[in-house]
């Protein structure tokens, strides 16, 4: 496997916090950042009345790390470098010994 991580990624995680009106607004919190390899998987287009969304599914390699370490990635947290966000839905081992995991993410643009 040849692994090349040249992208250096913020890893965030959700926060709800109270809106005070008796709702929650969701923040991000920073957890660290990430060398990775960004690969595209595959794409979508959805049209409505007013604009086009693409969907890109993208494979991020990342180092391994153990389960509950702050440092692995979950399904419920995202990826971001600069204006661009990536979510994360699924984070597996890549290799047998887990020196690197495939967090499976989305990135969504609307033109």
């Amino acid at each position: 496997m040849s692994v090349i991580l040249n992208k250096e990624l913020t890893l965030e995680s959700p926060v709800l916090n109270p809106d005070g009106a008796g709702g929650w607004a969701q923040t991000w919190v920073v957890q660290g950042t990430l060398w990775a390899q960004v690969i595209a998987a595959s794409a979508r287009e959805k049209a409505t009345n007013l604009t086009t969304r693409s969907t890109v599914r993208y494979n991020i390699l990342v180092r391994g790390a153990p389960e509950g370490a702050p440092s692995r990635p979950r399904p419920e947290q995202r990826f971001t470098d600069g204006a661009r966000i990536w979510r994360i839905t699924a984070v597996k081992e890549a290799d047998t010994r887990g020196m690197y995991l495939t967090c499976h993410a989305e990135e969504e643009v609307a033109s």
